[in-house]
């Protein structure tokens, strides 16, 4: 199953290190994460960064989430 939010992450490789990003923009998803985690709300994130629109938040949390159930974690003894 795919969503459309998915549409906003890109990955380029000349653009900041071929990290994902939000439509092309040097935003990494990852910075979405940090400032989420960080404790910032929404409103916080995009008053502060007038470039992102709230489906970006959205698509990036979508994207970490698909990211992680694609993860395999093998434990060491």
């Amino acid at each position: 199953m795919t969503s459309p939010l998915l549409d906003r992450i890109t990955i380029q490789p000349g653009l900041m290190g071929g990290k994902p990003t939000i439509r092309g923009l040097r935003f990494p998803v990852s910075d979405i994460l940090e400032l989420l985690s960080s404790g910032l709300t929404e409103a916080e994130i995009l008053e502060q960064h007038p470039v992102l629109e709230k489906q970006d938040i959205a698509a990036a949390l979508l994207y970490a989430s698909m990211k992680i159930k694609n993860t395999v974690v093998i434990h060491a003894a």
